[in-house]
């Protein structure tokens, strides 16, 4: 009897349709990704195409110049690796901490929803915002040195927490409750259960949101604008106080300026850019998958 209503008309033309929507979803999700990765191909040919050939010794090893020719990317990289440093070391301690207490240990009070609220904001506010705010406190009212790759992570750092601490509360939420139970059960009291149990088996997750951070901070130049780190620097920083450009700056420099013998630097500039880009996302997707627990 079932088989024979199973065969009904009906029955087949429901069937019918539903492989013909599940076709057309593969169809339409193969073609985003093919003409995702096809514009990432064409940028990356007319980068290889115009900046391959000033990818040498002295453009890796040099600062910034007016002259095209002996115009280099390392003070530029350096100023990046610095600023990088700095938001990460800031912001992805107070990230996790505050994802942690606010999913574990926050009353259920209505200051807590509302600074849950306030960080959900803070992750959609436009970039440029963060950089009025560290020009108004870091520069203005701390008086630290502009330029320098300390206000700029410190101000990148504001602008990447809210999506660390996002990303963090959700993948504690993601761990089963058994887990919290079993350690518990075994006389593990509230911290010791979290620290040593929960986070361990949430930090797939939090990496996962910190690359996304990282990645976003590292190409911003909006906040940067604000305090100043578009000043023309000679000397590559020597700590993080000292004046100095980020490469996302560089590369907007040298694409204003007027000289055309710039376009290969420029090009050249983005080809570091990404390199540093894809690895540092690697380090970080080696940690995610090193600590990953599949359950």
């Amino acid at each position: 009897m079932s088989n024979a209503v199973w065969q009904t008309p009906e029955a087949v033309r429901r069937l019918a349709k539903r492989h013909a929507a599940e076709r057309r979803f593969r169809l339409l999700g193969l073609s985003a990704i093919v003409l995702s990765l096809a514009f990432l191909a064409l940028l990356l040919v007319i980068m290889l195409e115009n900046g391959l050939g000033g990818l040498d010794w002295q453009f890796l090893t040099g600062s910034d110049s007016t002259n095209a020719d002996l115009a280099g990317v390392w003070g530029a990289a350096k100023g990046s690796l610095l600023t990088m440093l700095v938001t990460l070391v800031l912001s992805f301690p107070m990230g996790v901490l505050s994802a942690v207490y606010l999913e574990e240990f926050a009353p259920r009070a209505r200051w807590i929803e509302w600074i849950e609220v306030s960080i959900n904001n803070l992750a959609a506010v436009p970039s440029i915002i963060f950089g009025l705010l560290g020009l108004a406190v870091f520069i203005n009212t701390l008086g630290m040195p502009r330029s320098s790759p300390l206000v700029g992570g410190l101000t990148l750092a504001l602008m990447t927490m809210p999506v660390i601490v996002i990303s963090g509360r959700n993948a504690i939420k993601a761990v089963p409750p058994s887990i919290r139970d079993a350690a518990l059960a075994v006389g593990a009291s509230k911290v010791q259960t979290v620290f040593h149990h929960v986070v361990p088996l949430a930090l797939p997750g939090i990496l996962t949101g910190t690359i996304i951070g990282m990645a976003r901070a590292l190409g911003e130049t909006a906040p940067l604008l604000m305090i100043g780190m578009r000043a023309f620097v000679v000397t590559p920083p020597g700590g993080i106080t000292d004046p100095s450009s980020v490469l996302p700056m560089q590369i907007f420099l040298w694409s204003d300026e007027i000289d055309k013998a710039f376009v290969q630097n420029t090009s050249a500039a983005i080809i570091v850019l990404l390199v540093f880009l894809l690895a540092m996302n690697g380090l970080a997707i080696y940690l995610r998958n090193k600590f990953e627990v599949r359950w």
